[in-house]
């Protein structure tokens, strides 16, 4: 009697074995090739090179590619679940004729969408420094980069602000 071909093994996913499949699930948690290398089951020694290279084979980037639509398909699910809810609550809010509640409905929306922004104000004490022993170099070169801070009341490029 002739002997059976083995069964390749099986695949997870079309075009990936088992543990290629398993690195694409490990690789979205955190985008670290690395360390879904690990995770998935290669070995610690060769897991920075497989990663890496897993990343470039294109039925992988592709898997990855497919995982990342559907989770962000699925975030934007949520997100439109919960403005569905703020405005049933809004609606609810104006015919039982609750200002405060529309408004707030409503702002959770614009927060929602990334609409309202938050400003916040520092209060406190001021702290202050002795620079009589600084070098005059060293003053010109502090001047030079709070110098434009003191004429424009704060930092110019917006990073500092809150939504800036």
């Amino acid at each position: 009697m002739p002997k059976k071909k083995p069964k390749p093994k099986a695949r997870a996913a079309p075009g990936l074995t088992q543990k290629q499949q398993r690195f694409v699930v490990e690789y979205l948690k955190d985008q670290n090739a690395t360390q879904a290398a690990i995770r998935a089951g290669y070995s610690e020694k060769t897991a920075r090179s497989v990663g890496s290279e897993n990343l470039t084979k294109p039925d992988i980037a592709a898997a990855i590619q497919k995982a990342q639509a559907k989770v962000a398909q699925q975030a934007a699910v949520t997100v439109h679940s919960l403005a569905a809810e703020l405005e049933e609550a809004r609606g609810i809010a104006q015919g039982e004729k609750q200002a405060s509640a529309m408004v707030a409905a409503t702002m959770g929306k614009a927060k929602l969408y990334g609409l309202a922004v938050e400003r916040h104000r520092h209060s406190g004490a001021i702290g202050t420094y002795d620079l009589s022993n600084v070098s005059d170099d060293d003053l010109d070169r502090l001047e030079s980069i709070l110098g434009p801070l003191a004429v424009a009341g704060g930092d110019p490029s917006g990073e500092g602000q809150a939504g800036g």
